[in-house]
């Protein structure tokens, strides 16, 4: 069962700004609104957090769902509100807005923060019915959401090693692949193109309880670009880059991995690259610990890299080759979130959870790039990947 959410800190917030509650309006695609309500819908729906609790604003279609699977303390329809008078009154954006209105008086609240996202419309309706809206500008769910919980890291855990389980099916096909006369990748008399491998990463993840919008599986020069997703005939004696990120369709966690292969004989520099990529993952890794900055295990990790003589973001704010991102990001609900392991990354504490990703890129070569996912501890961290990191692929 998920652990309580605990918002002290929203809380504090809203009692040193003097503000009654803080309201989110979204469906649960936002993962402020999925986290603190402990509840998904495809429709916009209210969350409300006061100094008393959490309440829900729901339809009528929604609401017994809410009450029995919701981490509120309470959980209204919108029909206690007289929703569909208001809206044959006023219009449905009018009738919204009355329904809140009423909804939030009820709650005693005349005051509210509001997330960035906050629709703006919303927003300036609830002022006209004469309700205070301020903007949270901080970001201090996300900043509550960065600290997971052992059931948090249990989840992505989970989808990690459904993550591995695709990586597997991935490596396998290339593996068994054998090479045509013109230097392309065949299994079973069918060339092995990117889309073909990754419909079975698709697959293998269905079977496991998650799935994803995109993936990538990237070769040669495609792979050169750290978000191409790649397409056509995988090649032999070129980088492959595959990262996976997919997320579990119950509980929303991700999971985020990358590993490069090569079919074949790779080239010298493509060796030495994946030897640099390697020894900069492994730095970065034992860098993390809490109270060390997300900034400095990014420098440790350029270190490596410009030690080897290629060029960082670091070295040249415009470099188009060479280690050309951060090195990290976190993982949660939504597969980029906080901290960041990065130039402007801020100190990690236990129950973060991140990526450690460094790669090299150039079209003339092609891309690598290593990741794990790792939660840090109260000693340094655990690393949530147990997948094998090595060139050549290996059919198991």
């Amino acid at each position: 069962m998920n652990d309580p959410v605990d918002l002290t800190p929203l809380r504090t917030a809203l009692e040193t700004d003097d503000l009654d509650g803080y309201l989110i309006d979204a469906d649960a695609s936002d993962s402020d609104q999925r986290y603190v309500s402990g509840f998904t819908a495809p429709d916009p729906y209210q969350t409300l957090v006061t100094q008393d609790g959490v309440h829900l604003l729901v339809s009528g279609l929604e609401y017994g769902r809410a009450e029995s699977e919701a981490a509120a303390d309470s959980v209204s329809r919108l029909s206690a509100y007289d929703y569909h008078e208001h809206r044959a009154e006023h219009g449905p954006y009018g009738g919204k807005l009355h329904t809140l209105a009423a909804f939030l008086a009820d709650h005693d609240v005349e005051s509210v923060a509001v997330p960035r996202s906050f629709p703006t419309g919303t927003a300036d309706g609830l002022r006209e019915q004469g309700l205070t809206v301020t903007v949270e500008s901080e970001g201090i769910v996300e900043e509550i959401r960065a600290t997971k919980t052992p059931w948090e890291v249990n989840q992505i855990r989970a989808t990690q090693q459904a993550n591995e389980a695709a990586m597997e099916t991935a490596e396998r096909l290339i593996a068994s692949a054998e090479i045509d006369d013109e230097g392309g990748l065949v299994l079973d008399g069918t060339p092995l193109t990117s889309e073909r491998v990754t419909e079975e990463i698709e697959v293998t993840l269905l079977r496991h309880g998650c799935g994803l919008d995109e993936t990538i599986v990237a070769c040669a020069a495609d792979g050169a670009d750290p978000h191409d997703r790649g397409s056509g005939q995988l090649t032999a004696n070129d980088l492959i880059v595959i990262d996976i990120f997919p997320r579990d369709k119950e509980t929303g966690y991700f999971g985020d991995m990358t590993r490069t292969f090569v079919r074949g004989e790779p080239s010298e520099e493509m060796v030495r690259r994946y030897e640099v990529t390697q020894e900069a993952y492994e730095a970065g890794l034992e860098a993390v610990e809490p109270g060390v900055t997300g900034e400095a295990v990014h420098d440790v990790v350029c270190d490596v890299i410009e030690d080897a003589g290629y060029e960082t973001l670091r070295s040249d704010p415009n470099a188009e080759t060479g280690f050309i991102h951060s090195t990290g990001h976190g993982v949660g609900l939504d597969i980029h979130e906080e901290p960041r392991v990065s130039p402007s990354g801020g100190e990690l504490e236990p129950g973060h959870v991140i990526s450690i990703e460094p790669g090299i890129y150039d079209p003339a070569v092609g891309g690598v790039r290593i990741e794990d996912l790792v939660v840090v501890t109260e000693d340094g961290y655990e690393n949530l990947t147990e997948y094998r990191v090595g060139l050549e692929p290996v059919a198991e």
